[in-house]
């Protein structure tokens, strides 16, 4: 019996921060070469962070990690290190490099770009097509893959476990979405299964821009058994041992039992066998979250990477008394969005009618409450009546609260530095309830991508509430006394019921992927006052189109990193 030591390195790279990235990955490596482990395998472009864009057009970008894979690798020793990067001059390639004793001992190219959802690789890697070529570790022949590679049954991992591979090491840049840890389980069982070759699947952690990578690395056996698992949304070093029985027979032969003639591919020998006594190193099975917990993790990860990683020390949210606000407010306490002793800012800027109920939902939290009364601000805007005929007086007034609350944000923010939260969700951007220049009005939309009534569901499982309140009836009294901002004449709680009533629909039908543009039409459609595809002129509005003149116009030409700290 041959066994194989790895350890599964899941770390929060930051993007561009390639001097800090290679700190982590030495610190990591350290604590692998102290558990003894054989290999070290790390996330997709964990040098550089992922996804880097438009950074790889940068020659100076490439240089520097090529610069931060050398030191890595002088860093080396007993314990190989398996790295993301990127590699090239002309072409680019997302390359994962094995490095040990000191040196460089081979490059793999990713050979298959996804090129959907939020993918886009293929704008910038071209795909590897070196041969393939098999590392000896421990006695044990190993293959590499990256990510995209094992989603095809015919793809990389399949043609080398036909050539000899025993155990493949798989660095991934894997993004979060409800339900994708069972996704990914299932298929990574049935890969290992089906090439009957053990698969240690290592995935980042950690929020870049909209994106949120959720950890949760796994290692499955040459049956397809599940024999350890990271911690989900938190960074960690996974030690664990394999063991390799010889399955070469099984791997070479087809469903009719007939030989294949795969020729053995070529093996780079870097250390052999070692008799190993005693039972084999497996951690405690962690148990995947449940789907409310798995959210709130994701939004908590999300907002406090966003904030940390962009260099921001405070955060605002302009808290109205509904569920919205104060589940931005609680995930911003989640996410501990301060630093030392300062707190998020929630900040009341409507009526002061509103402040008694708010400053006891906040008392004993770690937030900082403040009021601002918007009569002033109304006062001045009182003209703009005699342009709205046929518009009532509190019709008005309504529509201008939610503006006026915008404004005043954004000025606290210009002068105070503060990241503005902003507190528009799924269903009412969707259906064109969401406010622009109010709701919309901020740097980091925390539950734009989440719907109501999950709002609802997070709220009581996190007991965002007042004590005996369900989210639903606090909703209804925040909207008590204010006019409608959307443009009818209905009240706010039958907006409410209406969009409540597209959030199960669209939940029902699993909009959240393909088909959700068709779903949300439908929805739209459905209501008298409301156009047809009314969400595409509210989300083209949130982010204006213009002209484009040259050819690296802002938009779609330059996908720059927003979180980016490389100033090459």
């Amino acid at each position: 019996m041959r066994r194989l030591r790895v350890a599964v390195c899941q770390i929060n790279a930051v993007m561009g921060d390639i001097d800090g990235n290679v700190a982590r990955i030495i610190d990591c490596l350290d604590d692998a070469e102290q558990a003894g482990a054989d290999v070290a395998v790390f996330p997709e472009l964990s040098v550089c962070g992922y996804p880097p864009e438009d950074l790889v057009l940068k020659p100076g970008f490439v240089a520097a990690c090529e610069a931060a894979v050398a030191r890595v690798a002088a860093r080396t020793g007993s314990c190989a290190a398996l790295i993301g990067t990127v590699e090239g001059g002309r072409d680019i390639f997302n390359t994962a490099v094995l490095c040990a004793d000191g040196r460089k001992v081979l490059s793999y190219h990713k050979r298959l770009l996804p090129n959907y959802s939020v993918f886009d690789e293929r704008r910038y890697f071209t795909p590897g097509t070196d041969p393939y070529q098999l590392v000896e570790i421990k006695g044990v022949k190993v293959g590499i893959a990256i990510c995209e590679d094992i989603w095809s049954p015919t793809g990389p991992m399949h043609e080398q476990a036909a050539g000899g591979a025993e155990v493949m090491l798989v660095p991934n840049g894997s993004p979060y979405h409800a339900g994708k840890a069972l996704e990914r389980d299932v298929l990574m069982s049935s890969r290992a299964a089906d090439s009957s070759c053990a698969l240690v699947y290592v995935n980042q952690v950690g929020g870049q821009d909209e994106l949120v990578f959720d950890g949760g690395s796994v290692v499955f056996d040459h049956e397809g058994h599940l024999i350890a698992r990271g911690a989900q949304f938190d960074e960690q070093v996974l030690v664990c041992d394999i063991e390799v029985i010889p399955t070469y027979r099984k791997r070479r032969l087809d469903p009719r039992g007939q030989e294949l003639p795969v020729p053995a591919l070529p093996v780079v020998e870097l250390s052999k066998h070692e008799p190993l006594d005693g039972p084999p190193l497996l951690p405690p099975m962690i148990d995947l979250l449940d789907d409310n917990t798995e959210v709130w993790q994701a939004l908590v990860l999300g907002t406090r990477d966003y904030v940390v990683k962009n260099g921001f020390t405070e955060v605002g949210v302009a808290l109205s008394g509904g569920i919205d606000s104060s589940m931005v407010v609680a995930i911003a306490v989640g996410g501990r969005c301060r630093s030392g002793p300062r707190r998020p800012h929630a900040v009341t800027v409507l009526e002061r009618s509103l402040g008694v109920g708010l400053r006891r939902d906040v008392r004993g939290t770690r937030v900082d409450y403040r009021t601002i009364a918007i009569e002033p601000a109304h006062a001045g805007c009182s003209n703009v009546g005699a342009i709205l005929r046929g518009s009532s007086a509190g019709h008005h007034r309504g529509k201008l609260a939610v503006p006026i609350r915008g404004v005043l944000m954004m000025g606290l923010s210009n002068k105070l530095g503060w990241l503005i939260l902003t507190t528009g969700n799924k269903s009412e951007v969707g259906v064109g309830y969401s406010t622009l220049y109010g709701d919309t009005a901020g740097g980091f939309a925390v539950i734009k991508d989440v719907f109501k009534t999950r709002l609802y569901e997070l709220a009581l499982a996190q007991r965002v509430r007042r004590s005996g309140d369900h989210p639903e009836q606090r909703d209804r009294e925040a909207s008590v006394g204010r006019a409608a901002t959307r443009p009818t004449r209905r009240s706010e709680p039958a907006a409410l019921r209406r969009t409540r009533r597209h959030s199960r629909r669209l939940r029902r039908r699993r909009s959240d992927g393909e088909g959700a543009d068709r779903a949300w039409s439908r929805c739209c459609d459905r209501e008298p006052d409301h156009a047809p595809g009314r969400h595409r002129g509210v989300q083209a509005a949130a982010e204006p189109p213009g002209i484009r003149i040259s050819p690296k116009a802002f938009g779609r030409d330059r996908r720059v990193p927003i979180t980016n700290r490389y100033r090459g």
